[in-house]
């Protein structure tokens, strides 16, 4: 009864009229401000009103919620745009009845008086857990169940006082687990209301200290995501003292673009000692584990990431032991390096790429800004001083500073790469010395721009409903792809993120998620049954759904005419770089050859083939152990039982469900040493 009665009291807390003027919240990101949450209260009426926009994008959304007399809401609606475009409308009612509520993944109902009295919103503002976790405060064991499904779990991990423009504010930061794959974290003050939602490269915070909890509450909440996922780390990474025999497994020949007959494979502080026939004499000490005829293939890169501490540790369990970062906090990707350097977390071996993006009301908040052809010199030149391996041009630099730019990395030994400047063109960027282009659309949209369209906004998205006029055959093709192939220009396309935009559609999973979506919790689910970039009508619909036919024909040109294609994900990796390289078998590679381009060929892209890319003697202990025959089908290499990264063993089977996800192979059956 006592329990019951604080949780009522806690729920009427909410309900009393501590927000009975607008509140309003500033939202930054890496420390700029760009945007607002702003919350009004008139009785038992909540409007919010959410807008933020960074790198020409961002979602604009408006709510409107209802408070019963128990303080929870008795009804909720979300109706504005995702950052991407994409129309939301959004809804939740809860009655004696039970619950029911509709979002873009479809409708959904919990019945009876004991269904959850709040709801998680699909594409909503914080408000929704601003909202819960003051109710967890006096719930039993501070955990609720939420609509539409899953436990949500209130730890507290911080208190401190802030000061600001209303004097200072005692705060205490939580944890809000159960919800999704990773927690997030919400700041209340000493009342319980909401004070801030920070995370380590973005902050909702109360306006009038902003800047404080910026210089705070992120590096905390980058600190706390970091101990957890050290916590899985010392949980889950297997090393073992002496060598380790993985025995009876094929092997994934790069070169031969085959399988190997059965072989023992022995890798020894944290490289491959020996490759030799099954039945090998293991010597004493080692330990044996037993690969039971599976195939283990060379650790895969992923050629477009932009890293964090989370995508770490899931690219490492999905295989993925190697990404290019194409664009980042600069000082935060550093600590994570460090960090999964000295064993701290998991992650991938990274390859930088130094972002410079010109100033302007567009800018993205990504790497470093320039509001001159110097000073964006001086950023190439402070790139190269600390060993980046390639430049990164993006949409806002003036196209006049790509040729110098461009020169300046080369000379200090950097490759060039980027999208296309907006008022450019691929062709301008190709002469400007470009070594690779990013993104298949930068490079379509030259064909298809009308001079003074600005491809800052999301019309760089829009656009692409006119691919399908383009003629492949046509001269202004033809001059590009000559001139890729004259100067050796690769091409990195991110498909998958092409064939999402263009093809998802509300209440469906994800054509590119269709193998593994059952699998996630059911956050992750309803965030992959949605339309990405937005379509109004079934005519715009069809013309994105005719753009990514003409993609892949393009993309099937460019193969056939021997342009590097560099696959990447710029989604995050790990499941969606299996999809990527899936799609690399639509524009004509074999499974196999899709394969070695994940693994080899982008080793040697990088000049890490004698370290990395295939399973040999001496070559660093990175690969990954699968049931199946990827040769025959790709998509075997989801199912991994282990994964090894410089000789740390992972068996995902332990870890994800840990993070809520539904393993997908059992770990292999290990002996130990004798």
């Amino acid at each position: 009864m006592k329990t019951r009665f604080l949780l009522a009291a806690a729920l009427a807390a909410i309900a009393s009229p501590a927000w009975a003027e607008t509140v309003e919240y500033r939202v930054l990101m890496q420390g700029r401000d760009i945007g607002h949450m702003k919350v009004a209260r008139d009785g038992e009426e909540l409007a919010v009103d959410y807008d933020f926009k960074q790198n020409g994008r961002g979602p604009t959304i408006a709510e409107k919620l209802t408070l019963g007399d128990d303080g929870a809401p008795v009804s909720y609606a979300a109706n504005g745009r995702t950052t991407f475009g994409n129309a939301v409308s959004e809804s939740f009612r809860r009655t004696k009845a039970g619950v029911t509520w509709r979002d873009l993944a479809g409708p959904g109902a919990i019945k009876g008086k004991d269904a959850p009295r709040f709801y998680v919103s699909q594409n909503g503002s914080p408000i929704d857990q601003a909202l819960l976790a003051k109710a967890l405060l006096a719930a039993p064991d501070r955990t609720m169940a939420v609509a539409p499904a899953g436990t949500a779990r209130l730890t507290e991990k911080d208190r401190r006082r802030l000061d600001g423009t209303g004097g200072p504010v005692e705060v205490v930061t939580y944890e809000l687990s159960g919800l999704s794959i990773a927690p997030s974290y919400v700041t209340l003050d000493s009342k319980g209301e909401f004070f801030a939602a920070p995370s380590a490269n973005f902050i909702v915070a109360r306006a009038g200290y902003e800047k404080g909890a910026d210089a705070v509450l992120r590096p905390l909440a980058e600190r706390l995501a970091s101990e957890r996922l050290a916590g899985l780390q010392k949980e889950g990474a297997r090393n073992w003292s002496g060598p380790v025999r993985l025995r009876n497994v094929k092997l994934f020949d790069p070169v031969a673009k085959a399988l190997t007959p059965l072989r023992d494979v022995v890798w020894f502080e944290g490289r491959i000692s020996e490759v030799v026939p099954a039945g090998s004499l293991a010597t004493p000490g080692e330990t044996v584990i037993d690969g039971n005829l599976g195939t283990l293939v060379p650790g895969l890169y992923d050629m477009h990431a932009h890293l964090d501490q989370q995508d770490g540790l899931l690219n490492v369990l999905a295989g993925v032991t190697s990404v290019r970062d194409l664009g980042n906090n600069n000082a935060l990707l550093t600590q994570l390096i460090e960090r999964i350097e000295r064993g701290e977390v998991a992650g991938p071996r990274v390859t930088k790429s130094g972002f410079v993006e010109g100033k302007s009301p567009y800018s993205s908040a990504t790497g470093l800004l320039a509001a001159s052809e110097s000073e964006a010199l001086d950023h190439v030149r402070w790139y190269g001083a600390r060993g980046y391996n390639q430049l990164k041009i993006y949409n806002s630099i003036d196209p006049k500073w790509a040729p110098p730019m461009a020169k300046e990395a080369h000379k200090l030994g950097m490759r060039v790469a980027g999208h296309v400047p907006a008022f450019s063109s691929a062709d301008a960027m190709i002469a400007a010395g470009y070594d690779e282009l990013t993104h298949v659309n930068q490079l379509m949209l030259g064909w298809v721009l009308n001079p003074g369209e600005d491809t800052r906004t999301l019309f760089r998205f829009t656009a692409m409903r006119r691919f399908p006029t383009i003629d492949l055959k046509s001269e202004k093709v033809r001059t590009t792809l000559d001139a890729m192939v004259a100067r050796k220009v690769a091409h990195e396309p991110t498909i998958g993120i092409h064939e999402t935009g263009l093809t998802a559609i509300d209440g469906e999973p994800n054509p590119g998620a269709v193998d593994y979506i059952e699998h996630l919790p059911v956050a992750e689910q309803r965030a992959l049954k949605q339309a990405l970039f937005g379509a109004d009508t079934q005519k715009e619909r069809a013309e994105y759904v005719a753009a990514y036919c003409k993609v892949l024909d393009t993309l099937s040109e460019m193969h056939r005419r021997g342009i590097f294609l560099v696959p990447g994900t710029d989604t995050g990796g790990a499941f969606t770089l299996h999809r990527e390289l899936e799609l690399f078998t639509k524009v004509g590679m074999t499974p196999a050859e899709a394969l070695a381009r994940g693994t080899l060929d982008v080793a040697r892209y990088l000049g890490q083939d004698q370290q990395l890319g295939s399973i040999e003697r001496g070559k660093l202990a990175d690969f990954f152990l699968i049931p199946g025959d990827p040769t025959r089908d790709l998509r075997a290499i989801k199912a991994i039982s282990m994964v090894v990264k410089g000789g740390t063993a992972y068996f995902p089977a332990e870890i994800y469900p840990k993070l809520g996800i539904k393993p997908f192979a059992p770990a292999p059956k290990v002996e130990s040493a004798r």
